[in-house]
């Protein structure tokens, strides 16, 4: 897992947890089911099963891969349109290429993050670059949907281009793990993703038998999903592997514990911790649109049959 990393995270700012926090209890630990998205590439849904209170502002999440493709065989997304949320699309290894009708878009790899807020709505495109199609090879990513309230849900789209090496790093105080703050903010550091609905967006890399207790405001829901490797989450150290998703209940902090003795093909715990303030809105959201009623989900549809959505650019590149 390449991501962003350093040698000694012990040169990093380091973050703690005040003894006074309160420890988040550990309410549920759900498996992602597998299945497939887009032109077939294979996805693990990481929020399958849990209830939207516990999510909420997040919709869903797929982690993409981690699948080691043959020439020819790499796949991607034909056009599609949104409307009426983010997607936040995180990828770890191999690259991507992503457009919009709105003239975003952009190539990502190992580390780098592509936000997009469809806002009003556009249609996009995401696809392997010719070169990964032709050669094959490892890839490996996350899709987050991050949902907008009420009074954004209509605002101008918008695409942020992330590269890893702007990502806030950060360190534990024995070195024990590397943080990556992709967005939000940790214990007064600030990651480069610019929000509208409040959150914060982590991928910790933790060494085997190393414990991570972090600061967590308290208006924000707690969630870490498993990416690779195994450990265990709360004070209670629930275990926890590939491909869980731990739901945390309140207070002002929260643990991960990677186990002494890690697979070989992942010799760190590799976890993605969430945390959002709820937006507490009723919410409608049927395939690619989130709004906030069933008339805002048909108008949805209608602008889109309309053209209203945007237009495939004649040439895209891929």
């Amino acid at each position: 897992m390449p991501a962003v990393t350093v040698e000694n995270p012990l040169t990093l700012p380091r973050v703690v947890a005040p003894a006074e926090a309160k420890a988040r209890p550990v309410l549920a630990v759900t498996t992602a089911p597998s299945g497939f998205e887009g032109e077939g590439f294979p996805v693990r849904r990481a929020f399958a099963g849990i209830n939207y209170k516990h999510l909420d502002p997040f919709i869903m999440m797929d982690q993409m891969g981690e699948v080691e493709y043959e020439a020819g065989e790499p796949k991607g997304t034909p056009w599609h349109p949104h409307r009426g949320f983010e997607t936040v699309t995180y990828l770890i290894d191999g690259s991507f290429i992503h457009q919009d009708s709105n003239g975003g878009g952009g190539t990502i790899q190992d580390g780098d993050t592509q936000w997009m807020t469809a806002g009003s709505g556009l249609l996009h495109i995401e696809a392997p670059p010719e070169s990964l199609v032709m050669s094959g090879g490892l890839f490996h990513g996350l899709q987050l949907w991050v949902n907008l309230p009420a009074k954004d849900k209509m605002m101008n789209p918008r695409y942020q281009d992330i590269r890893g090496g702007q990502v806030q790093l950060l360190s534990t105080p024995d070195g024990g793990a590397l943080l990556r703050v992709i967005a939000g903010e940790l214990d007064g550091h600030q990651g480069p993703g610019i929000t509208h609905t409040p959150i914060t967006m982590i991928h910790a890399t933790v060494r085997p038998g190393a414990e991570v207790t972090l600061p967590w405001r308290e208006d924000f829901n707690g969630l870490a999903y498993v990416l690779a490797g195994h450990g265990a989450v709360g004070a209670e150290r629930r275990p926890v592997r590939l491909g869980q998703t731990a739901v945390f209940g309140a207070g002002s902090s929260l643990t991960v514990r990677a186990d002494e003795k890690q697979d070989g093909n992942a010799p760190d715990l590799e976890v993605v911790l969430l945390g959002g303030q709820p937006i507490r809105e009723p919410m409608a959201h049927y395939g690619p649109f989130v709004m906030n009623s069933r008339a805002e989900l048909q108008q949805a549809f209608e602008d889109f049959q309309k053209g209203l959505l945007g237009t495939v650019p004649a040439v895209h590149g891929m």
